[in-house]
């Protein structure tokens, strides 16, 4: 009986402990363009909506407060944001959540089966990408890979590896082999 309880509370601690590290993730993402939210005030249905696509610019519209910019804001910025432009005129003390539903695209061109651009996951590294483009081609690289990342205004093309983090936005190209 003690065993089940023991392996209970380390279920639960381990459900907490992702959900945790999923919400920290999400809490340092800055969003952008293409990126898909729910934005949900408490109470309030005609100002919840539960999918939002950032455009172009990384802005949305919003009644009452028009476009709102939530390029390179964390969710909880643009919450902040929502709720201190209801406050007041609008609402007393509004509740209000954002939350990413779902994130930009990334692009794998150069030599992998099916280049494009796929949906990111959050613990997206250059191998899991290449897997999702349906692997290396017989033409490829083993040891060209590079990332051109999408907060880089330069777009400067760096040298990646297997193991290199990818984020939302970013362009990865593996080179041709030279045999």
């Amino acid at each position: 009986m003690k065993v089940i309880h023991t392996l209970c509370i380390l279920l639960v601690w381990a459900l907490t402990a992702g959900a945790v590290q999923a919400q920290s993730n999400d809490s340092k993402y800055a969003l952008g363009s293409g990126d898909l939210i729910r934005v949900s005030v408490f109470g309030e249905e005609g100002l919840s909506f539960d999918q939002i696509r950032l455009n172009d610019a990384g802005t949305f519209s919003y009644p009452f407060l028009g476009s709102v910019n939530a390029k390179g804001k964390t969710a909880k910025e643009v919450e902040n944001l929502i709720a201190g432009g209801l406050r007041g005129d609008y609402l007393i003390d509004p509740k209000v959540s954002v939350s990413i539903l779902e994130y930009r695209e990334f692009y794998v061109n150069g030599e992998v089966r099916t280049p494009g651009g796929y949906p990111f996951q959050p613990g997206m590294t250059l191998r899991k990408a290449v897997a999702l483009a349906g692997g290396f081609s017989e033409r490829a690289s083993r040891s060209a890979y590079f990332i051109i990342h999408d907060n880089d205004l330069s777009r400067t093309p760096q040298k990646a590896f297997l193991d290199t983090p990818v984020m939302p936005g970013d362009i990865i190209t593996i080179e041709q082999s030279f045999f």
